[in-house]
């Protein structure tokens, strides 16, 4: 019998946490949190290996990311490849994994509990592993554990899914290549100490786990398992568990199905011994090159481990001065020189015995050209801050907040949890009660601790980065792994002399405008909340008001019992969407708005209260939140300078040439970011896309905006809601706050701008077709759409939810897993402002041709299987989807979200989602046969389509092949498949018997290895065997650059009957000839919801 140490079920946690807590150990070293939660609708676990990129092979970087990916892929137990994500989909899961530096994070979520009206029994739908085991009914989390454990005893690394999840791991790091992030993040790995891991290049590709190896004699299979076997133990693994069983059962579920894992007694990966940077790394200045328009200072110091130092973490009181916006900030002082617009500063962990501790700046064009001037000016700062002694009563400051902020904490996602625990418990000096608060408390002021971390700002213990694409102007080396343009020189000593004089005589030159932070005056002290008995929350909000000037809504917390509130605005005018030139002008105005409340904004932002401001086409909106105590104060602030504020000339400018950037920078987002907003500029009746905005912005002066304001301002109608932990009297004030202080005469609702879309014609399929702006971005994007009709239609809503959880799980498995089209796969609903569709989503170094083929040949296969489906399997479907929509609201913000998504949406469907779960219990197969038939099917008269194509100017690097090489390596290829799949080959044979085909058209390719096999392996000709050889062809077609006449689908081509593709070439014309919907109308009458009484 397996044994278990309990090591404490104590735990330190938030004041409303009713969750019950237990540490333990089994036998096999491997410890685990069980957390029980009576009331969770879905259940998680997260698996952490202390394992990550740092234990990459020097000649294979990569290993990690890849083993990562292939314990996806099938074990022993559960050998089809798909089986764990078909379990969790049908039981309203979903998983994913991340490897780090020296971590890797696998994680689930699934429902808790099977759906309450569905009667099927769970062994039927689910399996026995997930059903009833001695007649005693087991919840979902059983069976996806049970499936998870297997990662961790047997997984089988099958060589016939190595070469596709390779190819996702290069579709992943392709993705990435033109990501400043990422490029940044490489170069300065790269330029540290090739001795320190840290050094390493960590996603890997082809080129490191596959090509490079291979040609060395490598057997990669054997490699990955050796990696696996050499770094994945028990004692180096930390599990959470989260379900509503008890923690007894949870104990006995874990005990089971974990103690199989091996403990192979691996010591902790640390790098002690080991510098990040060499001496000669630092006081040296690095000059990068970005893809985007962009210019930031980065000031990196070699820091101490602090991941034992949670009691005092002094590197966070340092970022805490360091980082401060306030008065007296390094950040207030340059941006009132014209220098920086933006400033963070923190620790940064590397690994066990390394860190940074760095200060991000962005610069201005005038910041850039004096960078050493605003290097002198950080160190003014910290020569006068190391100079004072530490402050205790601003530790006890930040300390009470942080308290604070633990005691109020609210319950997030189940696997956000999960995931982000299992890394708290790989640090093995935490005490385990403090599992929970671990570094969130501050627990002791240590003025000594603080007084000997600051000796790391030093003179010689620093480097810059300077990024911009202007300065120097000559970049004179590239990066190997992302090609990043850089050049390096040391810092002049001239510079250097002036930082250690600012550090060694901080009195001398010191800078009157550079002070410590003063006191917070926004620190919450009102934190009573009065719980009520509620049996049943209300579902939709109370209106208090409702006139030409105010429409105000307001729900009292009922469910969550948290000192907080959540304050949404919208101020509708006339003015914003009447042309292009008001939209770009109200987001000046709004971006110069929170220019000036920056400096005042920050205290309430460090203390749990914080705002935002953005335009749409009906106006603006305004977003306060967090703590209620003194949120009627920032308002009150942000109102008035709307009203009042002084825009000045310079810094317009500087805010103007920062939205320039953004507005050019747009078209260098990943091309999956952007072509959501191609989608919604096409179906909008009125919408502009980012380079219209780009036009307008250089016409615009500050005289512009100084005349603009009082006209935004001038007629307006402020919808509000008011939610959380104010009541009904703070709520009109709140409104009468708004109506007095913007002093907006009234615009009546007939005035309101209708926001409609266009409707997609029955039969038709529209294309549209745009360049990349980003000429090196390799990557194409296509998004599918298939319009299905109003978003208010109750019957089409639930059937588009239901197909959409359908092919959820088999289109990601099909196009990404199997046909490996790109990294990034999405389908699913698309609601707009009046109609909903349903899309596919990929990007992909295939053309978008291409990947609309794949598209029609998975919507046409899909036929067939919804056909086949057994009455179990699309009950299961419906209970997983009900699960979803039933899913409970995690904290106040989602509760907020929902509520405000139904009123500025301006339908007020409250009570949605409960209309929804009636009508999908409802549905029947044949109910979405018919649906499929009319609205997906690629062959149906009235599908309604339109595709948008975003396409690469730019092609991969991998040099071509000729048609003679590319069939003597795809036979060498499917030669090497036949022997791993136990298949004697005759190479003669096999090549004479491609001789004559025609690679790029798949039956051909299909029949030839048919008829091969009749002949050489009758006894394979036509099972398993032959369609695991099909569904390879399509990643060989790709390997070897071979564009298929056909679909790659082993079981339908893309069938004639589809109607040819009608190009869209003037939006305007094409958007003129259509219809369009019916505006937003209220679905229940406003009268319903006033309750001008009513208290709580």
């Amino acid at each position: 019998m397996n044994s278990v140490r309990r090591i404490t079920d104590d735990l330190e946690k938030p004041d409303l946490d009713d969750r019950s807590y237990r540490v333990i150990e089994l036998s096999n070293k491997l410890e685990a949190l069980l957390v029980h939660d009576a009331e969770t609708d879905k259940a998680s676990a997260s698996l952490n290996v202390n394992v990550g990129n740092f234990s990459d092979e020097e000649d294979m970087p990569g290993m990690a990311h890849a083993v990562e990916h292939l314990l996806f892929m099938g074990t022993e137990k559960y050998p089809v490849e798909n089986e764990y994500s078909s379990y969790l989909s049908s039981n309203s899961g979903h998983s994913n994994a991340y490897t780090a530096a020296t971590q890797t994070n696998y994680f689930f979520e699934c429902a808790a509990q099977h759906e309450s009206n569905d009667n099927l029994s769970n062994g039927a739908v689910n399996g026995t592993a997930g059903g009833t085991t001695n007649g005693l009914s087991r919840g979902p989390l059983y069976g996806a554990l049970d499936r998870f454990a297997q990662f961790f005893v047997k997984p089988l690394f099958l060589e016939n899914t190595l070469d596709r999840e390779l190819r996702a791991v290069d579709s992943e790091n392709k993705k990435n290549l033109q990501s400043d992030g990422w490029r940044l993040s490489q170069l300065a790995k790269s330029l540290s100490n090739p001795k320190h891991p840290f050094h390493h290049f960590s996603t890997g590709n082809l080129q490191t786990l596959r090509d490079e190896p291979e040609k060395k004699g490598v057997k990669i299979r054997d490699e990955f398992i050796r990696f696996y076997e050499q770094h994945y133990s028990a004692n180096r693994m930390k599990l959470v568990v989260l379900g509503r069983e008890s923690l007894d059962e949870l104990e006995s579920w874990v005990v089971e199905l974990f103690s199989e894992v091996k403990n192979k007694n691996l010591p902790e990966n640390r790098w002690d011994d080991v510098e990040v940077l060499s001496k000669d790394q630092l006081s040296i200045e690095i000059y990068a090159k970005p893809v985007m328009e962009s210019r930031s200072l980065e000031i990196s110091f070699p820091w101490q481990d602090e991941e034992d130092m949670f009691e005092t973490q002094p590197a966070r009181y340092i970022s805490h001065l360091i980082g401060h916006e306030g008065p007296g900030s390094i950040l207030a002082y340059l941006k009132d020189r014209g220098l920086a617009q933006t400033l963070s500063a923190g620790y940064h962990p590397v690994c066990p015995g390394s860190a940074f501790f760095e200060i991000d700046i962005g610069l201005t064009p005038d910041g850039l050209k004096n960078y050493h001037e605003v290097v002198k000016i950080v160190f003014r700062y910290i020569g006068m801050m190391k100079a004072t002694p530490p402050v205790a009563w601003m530790h006890e400051e930040m300390k009470n907040m942080a308290e604070v902020d633990f005691r109020f904490r609210q319950k997030s996602p189940a696997s956000r949890f999960t995931s982000a625990i299992s890394c708290v418990l790989q640090k093995p000096g935490l005490p385990r009660n403090w599992l929970l608060s671990s570094t969130s408390k501050f627990r002791k002021f240590d003025a000594q601790a603080i007084a000997q971390a600051m000796q790391y700002l030093r003179e010689d213990n620093f480097r810059l980065m300077i990024v911009s694409q202007e300065y120097p102007g000559s970049w004179d080396q590239r990066e190997k792994w992302y090609g990043t343009e850089y050049k390096v020189e040391r810092i002049p000593t001239d510079v250097l002399s002036d930082v250690r004089k600012a550090l060694t005589d901080p009195e001398t030159g010191a800078i009157a405008e550079l002070h410590l932070p003063h006191k917070n005056e926004f620190i919450p002290t009102k934190l009573d909340v009065e719980k009520a008995d509620v049996k049943v929350p209300a579902k939709a909000p109370k209106l208090l008001r409702n006139d030409d000037k105010v429409r105000l809504w307001w729900k009292k917390d009922d469910t969550f019992w948290v000192p907080k509130a959540n304050l949404h605005i919208k101020i509708r005018n006339t003015v914003t969407s009447a042309n292009t030139a008001n939209y770009v002008k109200t987001n000046l105005f709004i971006n110069l708005v929170k220019d000036a409340l920056s400096s005042y904004s920050y205290d309430a932002e460090i203390s749990g209260l914080a705002y935002a401001i953005g335009p749409n086409m009906l106006g603006f909106d305004i977003h306060v939140h967090g703590y209620n105590d003194k949120m009627a104060v920032l308002l009150e602030k942000i109102l008035t300078t709307i009203r009042e504020i002084e825009i000045r000339t310079d810094r317009f400018e500087i805010i103007k040439e920062r939205m320039a950037r953004k507005y050019k920078n747009w078209a260098y987002q990943q091309p999956y970011y952007q072509i959501g907003d191609y989608t919604r500029w096409l179906l909008n009746e009125r919408s502009w896309m980012n380079d219209a905005y780009a036009k307008e912005l250089p016409h615009i002066t500050v005289d512009d905006i100084r005349t603009f304001v009082p006209e935004l301002l001038q007629q307006a109608h402020f919808e509000v809601l008011v939610h959380g932990n104010l009541y009904k009297e703070e709520a009109k004030k709140i409104g009468n706050l708004i109506e007095t202080t913007l002093k907006s005469r009234a615009f009546p609702p007939s005035d309101w701008l209708l926001r409609r879309n266009v409707i997609i014609p029955e039969g038709s399929n529209f294309v549209y077709k745009q360049a990349l702006g980003d000429p090196d971005n390799i990557n194409h994007a296509i998004e599918y759409y298939l319009d299905i009709g109003h978003v208010m239609d109750l019957d089409l809503r639930a059937k588009a939810q239901l197909f959409s959880q359908m092919t959820d799980e088999p289109a990601f498995d099909q196009l990404r897993t199997k046909e490996q089209l790109g990294y990034v796969v999405w389908s699913g609903t698309r609601p707009a402002a009046a109609t909903m569709g349903y899309r596919v989503l990929i990007q992909s170094e295939r053309d978008p041709d291409y990947l609309e083929t794949r598209i029609n040949a998975f919507l046409l296969k899909f036929k067939s299987d919804l056909e086949s489906m057994s009455n179990e399997e699309f009950e299961g479907h419906k209970r997983s989807l009900v699960n979803k929509r039933l899913e409970k609201l995690k904290n106040l913000d989602f509760e907020t979200g929902r509520l405000w998504a139904y009123i500025s949406g301006e339908y007020l469907n409250f009570y949605q989602v409960d209309r929804d779960v009636a009508v999908i219990r409802q549905l029947t197969k044949d109910d979405m046969k018919q649906f499929y038939a009319q609205y997906i099917d690629p062959e149906s008269p009235k599908r309604r389509k339109l595709s948008i194509h975003l396409e690469a100017q730019a092609t991969s690097s991998v040099p071509e092949i000729s048609p003679a090489e590319q069939k003597d390596q795809f036979v060498g290829l499917l030669e090497q498949m036949l022997r791993s799949l136990g298949v004697e080959v005759d190479e003669g044979r096999l090549k004479a018997q491609f001789e004559k085909i025609d690679l790029s058209h798949l039956p051909l390719v299909s029949n030839a290895i048919t008829e091969y096999l009749g002949k050489s392996a009758p006894a394979l000709k036509n099972d398993q065997v032959l369609e695991k050889i099909k569904e390879a062809i399509p990643q060989m077609q790709i390997a070897l650059k071979i564009k298929p006449v056909e679909s790659a689908n082993n079981v339908v081509e893309v069938a004639a009957q589809i109607p040819p593709p009608v190009i869209i070439k003037d939006v305007a014309m094409w958007r003129a000839g259509l219809e369009v919907s019916k505006g937003p109308v209220p679905v229940e009458d406003l009268q319903s919801f006033e309750d001008l009484e009513s208290k709580l």
